[in-house]
């Protein structure tokens, strides 16, 4: 008797598939989780480089710029509506204008403007050594240095369980200027 139970149990393959499963759903779980979190970390990347072209373009576009244009109500929210919907407290925008000298070959901060957050603005008449600006910007010319910084943070943190920093740069020229100045009045396009 026990020995033709023990045979019938051992031909029975009635909970072969749900012990499977057990060992294949947590490996499945685990790279869900992970795509979904490298998902969410692309989004941000691309968002955060979406941001300093969009503020770039903007202001690449204004024949004067002021200090009330970089505002929670102006080029700074177009770049938190830009980042929606993800968190904007990481969101660090900068945006310089840099003149070049009668060579091309020295560079200068003409204005910086930044949203206090980790990107500070640079002191005017800074002296850049950025090697992409060789041949970028044309003598006695300017260019809108636009710069992102946004550090992305998953949040399940299951795969991505550090902070990822996303940080994205656009040349843009002035498009009805030479450079474009700083002013007391607000943009004018």
């Amino acid at each position: 008797m026990p020995a033709r139970f023990l045979g019938r149990w051992r031909r029975d393959r009635r909970g072969v598939s749900a012990v499977e499963f057990a060992f294949i759903a947590p490996i499945l779980i685990l790279c869900y989780f992970g795509v979904a979190e490298l998902c969410g970390a692309m989004l941000a990347q691309r968002k955060a480089g979406h941001v300093a072209s969009e503020i770039g373009d903007l202001v690449a576009q204004c024949q004067s710029v002021a200090l009330s244009d970089f505002s929670s109500t102006g080029f700074w929210a177009v770049g938190s509506a830009v980042m929606y919907p993800l968190d904007t407290s990481p969101l660090s925008m900068r945006v310089t204008s840099i003149s070049a000298d009668s060579t091309g070959k020295v560079f200068t901060v003409a204005w910086s403007y930044d949203n206090s957050g980790a990107l500070t603005k640079y002191a005017t008449g800074t002296v850049l050594t950025n090697a992409a600006l060789t041949g970028l910007v044309p003598a006695n010319g300017s260019v809108i240095m636009s710069e992102t910084r946004y550090v992305y943070t998953s949040p399940v943190a299951i795969v991505v369980k550090t902070a990822l920093p996303f940080n994205s740069v656009f040349y843009l020229s002035p498009r009805q200027m030479t450079s474009i100045p700083p002013n007391s009045t607000a943009c004018i396009s």
